[in-house]
């Protein structure tokens, strides 16, 4: 049998983006509270969220939505990390800026385990794509495009996105302008 390289790549990286959210899932969370949702976007839908993300970047000016809505559509798959925001109920901790976890609630505040341990879960996913040489970047554009388009229904309010190429060039790294054309 002879597979073409194309293939074989689509299907490591699909391997690898499977393993970047088992590294998420595994990462360590305060209290052994688990509060991370996680979703793999490819196909139709990755078209929607790079077109959602150039939306949000017309509608309000924001011109780095846009470069990365070009980023997500050169990507293979994106990987989705989210967070619950729930309290955990740590005594004495006040991280969040409310006297206690009571406060937080009753302010609708964020607790801060929840988004430190979305960035170790971040941090283990990406870890796992560095390891296997896949080319990635963490994108809060993604994650709030992700948002809007009910990736995480009434679950995850806090979300950032993690698109995965593979090619000669990383596309996250020289990244292109909102107009598509090439920065210096």
């Amino acid at each position: 049998m002879i597979k073409n390289g194309l293939d074989v790549e689509h299907s490591g990286i699909q391997q690898v983006a499977e393993l970047m959210a088992v590294a998420a899932r595994t990462a360590p969370k305060g209290c052994g509270i688990d509060n991370l949702e996680v979703r793999l976007v490819d196909g139709q839908e990755k078209v929607a969220l790079g077109e959602e993300m150039r939306r949000i970047g017309r509608d309000t000016g924001v011109d780095f939505f846009i470069r990365d809505g070009y980023n997500v559509d050169r990507a293979t798959i994106v990987l989705l990390l989210g967070a619950r925001i729930s309290p955990i109920f740590c005594p004495n901790c006040g991280y969040c800026g409310y006297e206690d976890c009571e406060e937080n609630i009753k302010n609708e505040g964020i607790c801060m385990f929840n988004i430190t341990d979305l960035g170790i879960a971040l941090g283990s996913a990406v870890s796992v794509a560095s390891a296997h040489k896949v080319d990635n970047r963490i994108l809060f554009s993604a994650g709030k495009a992700a948002i809007n388009l009910g990736c995480f229904p009434e679950t995850a309010t806090v979300v950032y996105g993690i698109p995965l190429s593979v090619s000669s060039k990383s596309p996250f790294f020289d990244r292109e302008s909102s107009t598509g054309e090439g920065e210096a």
